[in-house]
């Protein structure tokens, strides 16, 4: 792991942990693992997403909606950030919002393109950029079906892995075995959670 842990500021708000990372790195895999080491925590909130795909279509556990559903919810304000990326729409809950202005620390599978919404929408950021190495990266998008090795490895190779713009960022090498990249996000929200509490307290 990259980077370090710097506390949310120094007030009595919580704050919002937007993961993100390329396709194939594992977010919803390491999301899940830090669900359930801090599942005894109401402090901790996990956001869910609304997303204009099916419910059922694998990948994370998320609010299901075609798009007409999901542009009345953004004209009605349900969303703290909403963006679209590979052509389906993606929505924060507002609710998180009032989450993070009561203490909590609110983790949420955000993106690298809409991190600017995020930090408008919570000032309180931290971002957590979960990486693997582009061979490893390659194996779990061919095993996908989608595109064949080469196409990957070559868009790969165009791409970067790295978080641009001025951001509190922790990076998480999730090449290996998921028990220690799992103990390093789970850390990292330990010490994010430790500041918290510290802060709240003086």
């Amino acid at each position: 792991m990259d980077g370090s842990s710097e506390p949310c500021r120094d007030d009595n708000e919580g704050c919002m942990i937007a993961v993100v990372g390329p396709s194939g790195a594992g977010k919803d895999t390491l999301m899940a693992y830090a669900a359930r080491a801090f599942s005894d925590r109401p402090d901790i909130v996990f956001a869910r997403r609304v997303i204009t795909r099916d419910a059922s279509a694998g990948g994370e556990d998320h609010d299901g909606v075609c798009d007409a559903e999901f542009e009345k919810l953004k004209a009605d304000g349900r969303f703290a950030v909403s963006w679209e990326a590979h052509g389906l729409h993606y929505g924060i809950p507002v609710e998180t919002k009032q989450a993070v202005s009561r203490g909590a620390i609110v983790i949420a599978n955000g993106s690298r393109s809409a991190l600017g919404l995020f930090r408008e929408a919570y000032p309180n950021l931290v971002v957590i950029n979960v990486t693997a190495r582009p061979e490893v990266l390659a194996l779990r998008l061919e095993a996908r079906g989608r595109e064949t090795r080469e196409d990957i490895l070559r868009r790969l190779n165009r791409g970067s892995l790295g978080v641009a713009g001025d951001y509190n960022v922790i990076t998480i090498d999730n090449s290996g075995e998921m028990d220690v990249s799992g103990k390093a996000i789970v850390d990292a929200i330990s010490t994010l959670l430790s500041h918290s509490v510290t802060s709240k307290e003086k």
